[in-house]
């Protein structure tokens, strides 16, 4: 048994940051183990042009803690009015590093989303021809499909045929959710990955549903049956070297997560790395951690690993129960688990 874990420093492929006051109060959660994230694009309005993401990158340069070390990887909010030139050119001048689509109506802020998939065919064709990657939140938005079936629909009605009419795409499936999106993702070749959030190794929808309702625990996609828990547990600890880390960490106020209507997201910004090591010591897999936190994402998106590292001490980390912002508080996610590694 190891007491010490250093490992090359980790990046988050999936992560909101917000904006404002709210952006202020969270980055440093992430700057303080992070190197790089893939920052989402749904503020409102959405960042839809180069120009909108180089603003946004500004605005989060300007709230960074004084002695960070961090990079923020822009991304492009995919809409139907999507111009390929102006991707093009955002992707040359490196301004952005991804392009994001919403299915309209999925998720927080998703309201400016494709629809019609045809009217975006000129972008997936350019981002093809580039080499630049799509990001997907993978869940259709039928008002006739069960919440818990949306995202095995996805990928049978959008997303494999995306695929086959655009071969040389590369994809990233965001916080995949279901055994049938991790079994996709290693049938599938080396132009297509998966993100996997924290809080989905850790979280049933029991978590949210069973003794009363839980807000802190919903999430979109929303956790599924115990069974796609443990698969997407076997997914992250597997080594394979399409599964890595994006924690889809989305900080809300707690007013707004305990409305009648609440916001769906878990903020695991803060403790991740201290409990992607539980999770992964659990499963006799900490030999993995690395490959899955911080090789296998870089090696996806043609970027350098991070030089630096980091170092885990089985040592019980203390967390606050919330951040506080000017917006109000944001609880951080609660593992129900003691946790045994902190970063030191």
């Amino acid at each position: 048994m190891t007491d010490t874990l250093t490992i090359r420093r980790p990046d988050d492929w999936h992560l909101h940051l917000r904006d404002g006051d709210m952006l202020r109060a969270v980055l440093p959660q992430t700057t303080a183990h992070f190197a790089r994230a893939i920052i989402m694009p749904n503020l409102v309005p959405p960042v839809v042009t180069g120009a909108q993401a180089a603003a946004y990158r500004d605005r989060i340069m300007a709230a960074m803690p004084k002695g960070a070390d961090f990079t923020p990887l822009m991304t492009l909010y995919l809409t139907e009015d999507t111009d390929p030139e102006d991707v093009a050119k955002a992707h040359a001048d490196g301004l952005i590093t991804a392009v994001k689509l919403y299915p309209a109506g999925a998720t927080t802020n998703s309201a400016s989303g494709v629809s019609d998939f045809k009217k975006v065919a000129k972008v997936f064709e350019k981002m093809a021809e580039i080499g630049l990657p799509l990001c997907t939140h993978g869940e259709v938005t039928d008002p006739e499909i069960d919440i818990f079936d949306r995202e095995a629909v996805f990928i049978d009605r959008v997303l494999d045929p995306i695929r086959k009419t655009h071969p040389d795409l590369r994809v990233i499936m965001e916080h995949i959710t279901t055994s049938d999106a991790a079994d996709y993702v290693k049938a599938g070749n080396d132009n297509l990955a998966a993100t996997i959030t924290t809080h989905h190794l850790v979280i049933n929808r029991n978590h949210i549903l069973a003794g009363g309702i839980k807000p802190h625990y919903y999430c979109l996609p929303v956790a599924k049956r115990e069974i796609h828990r443990l698969a997407l547990r076997a997914a992250a600890t597997s080594g394979h070297s399409r599964f890595f880390l994006g924690t889809d960490s989305a900080p809300h106020t707690d007013a707004n997560k305990l409305l009648p209507c609440g916001c769906a997201g878990c903020f695991t910004a803060t403790n991740t790395m201290s409990i992607l090591a539980e999770v992964f010591e659990q499963e006799d897999a900490l030999d993995q951690l690395e490959g899955f936190t911080s090789l296998n994402g870089p090696a996806f998106y043609g970027l350098p690993v991070n030089d630096d590292t980091i170092t885990l001490s089985r040592t019980p980390p203390s967390y606050p129960e919330h951040i506080e912002t000017g917006d109000g508080p944001v609880t951080v996610f609660d593992p129900q688990m003691p946790l045994n590694w902190s970063v030191i």
